[in-house]
Order: structure tokens, then C-alpha cells, then sequence
């Protein structure tokens, strides 16, 4: 754990950052990219049900310092009120329940990730339901854009006449123990879904740890988990992207 901290103390910062302002059937959206000096790869992350903020632009910076080029997508527009519980409840629920608008919209913030990039290869990564919307990716005819799925306590379940071929890129799933809204039970039925369509995948547990537990500051953050989840996120970005 301290080789770790220490190793994240010492990441260069991006070559430079910028929100990026787009255009999705009539309403404005607004992404964030952090863009590495010699870009490795490019990492396209998907927020979690609050919208996009300074969260996922941290994340972004950091991935940068890491060598890679990395997008923050934006989900839902400068339409969609977000903050409350409700708000945020509603604005994700609308998307769960309307997976074409889903699938849109991914499909325009990977078409703006890849503007912004000169690197070849593409990791997508989510989290809690950035982490279902970068599993509807896999599962869609966009699967093959990718060289790897990552999701941190992520949404799980896979809608009624969807289902993975077994073809999609190396899927990566980190999941907390203790989750009560995504429980043990979920990842199960996933994984089993996996292994019987042949995937490739790896799922990680950590003890403990309820749902969101990478968002510091909150009651919910774990320490441990966070830091041992970035580092198999780390390891898989090498293993799909190099290092």
C-alpha cells in the first residue's frame, strides 16, 4: 500500500486539460480530457449516477500522469438536473429505461474521445452506473471499439433479450463485499453469465467494502479497496493497452 501511495505522489501531470463541449440530438454536453505527454492509450471513463465532476476529472488528470490519454464522458447534458437523490435517481433511471438514448449517447462521447486522441487503443472504465453503462457498451455492436471493460462497484444486471457472445474485449470487475445495492448475488449471476458465453474476464471482491467505496470523503469510501482496486485497474490497462 505505501508503494503505492508513494507511486501515485510522483505522476506527472497531463500535458494539458480541457473541458470539451458537444452536441447530442439538440443538447449540449460537456466532457472533460486529460491528454499524457506520449499517449499510450486512451481511457474513456463514464460517471457515476451524479453526473460528471471533479471526481472523474481527478481521474482523468491522474490517468494522464500515468501515460494515457483519458475522456470523461458526459451522460446526460446540461438538461438533466442532478444533486439529490432524486434527481440523480431519475436522471439514470431515465437511461436505464431507455437503452437506445444509452447507446447514443456512449456512441457521442466515444466519437469525442477519439477526436480529442491520437492513440490507437481504447479502454473503457465506470463507475457504479458509469460501471453499467460501460457493460452496455460491451454487450453492443460498439464491443469491438474497445480493448478492455472496467467497472468499479458497478451497476451488474443485464437487461431482458441482451446478452454477451463471449467475443467482447477482456472485462474487468471490481466489486465491494459489503455492497447492499449491487449485491454478491448480482456479480454472481454475471459472472456465471460470462463464463458460460466464454469470456474473458476477472472479478475482484474487497472485504468489507460497500458500494462506492473509491469516493473519498464520503461514509462509504475504503481506503484499501480504492488503492488495491486502481492497481488492478492499473495492471489491466497494461495488459490491454501496454505499458
Amino acid at each position: 500500500m505505501i508503494r503505492l501511495a508513494i507511486a501515485t505522489s510522483l505522476l506527472a501531470a497531463p500535458a494539458f486539460a480541457e473541458e470539451v463541449s458537444y452536441d447530442v440530438d439538440g443538447v449540449a454536453h460537456t466532457g472533460y480530457f486529460a491528454a499524457a505527454e506520449n499517449p499510450q492509450g486512451l481511457v474513456v471513463i463514464v460517471h457515476d449516477w451524479d453526473g460528471l465532476d471533479d471526481y472523474e476529472k481527478g481521474r482523468a488528470d491522474e490517468l494522464a500522469g500515468m501515460g494515457y490519454d483519458a475522456f470523461a464522458v458526459d451522460m446526460y447534458g446540461e438538461d438533466t438536473p442532478t444533486g439529490t437523490m432524486e434527481q440523480n435517481r431519475a436522471a439514470s433511471g431515465e437511461l436505464g429505461q431507455d437503452r437506445e438514448k444509452m447507446r447514443a449517447l456512449i456512441a457521442a462521447g466515444l466519437e469525442q474521445a477519439k477526436g480529442q486522441s491520437s492513440a490507437e487503443n481504447l479502454v473503457v472504465m465506470g463507475y457504479c452506473f458509469g460501471g453499467g453503462v460501460t457493460l452496455e457498451m460491451a454487450r453492443s455492436d460498439m464491443a469491438d471499439e474497445a480493448a478492455g471493460f472496467a467497472t468499479f462497484h458497478g451497476s451488474l444486471e443485464t437487461p431482458d433479450g441482451q446478452s454477451f457472445d463471449g467475443e467482447e474485449a477482456p472485462i474487468l470487475i471490481m466489486h465491494g463485499g459489503a455492497d447492499t445495492a449491487v449485491p454478491l448475488s448480482a456479480l454472481t449471476a454475471l459472472t456465471s453469465e460470462l463464463e458460460e458465453a466464454g469470456n474473458t474476464y476477472t472479478a475482484e471482491v474487497y472485504s468489507g467494502a460497500p458500494h462506492a467505496f473509491t469516493v473519498k470523503g464520503s461514509d462509504r469510501y475504503q481506503e484499501r479497496a480504492d488503492m488495491e482496486s486502481w492497481e488492478a485497474f492499473t495492471d489491466f490497462l497494461g495488459e490491454t493497452l501496454g505499458s
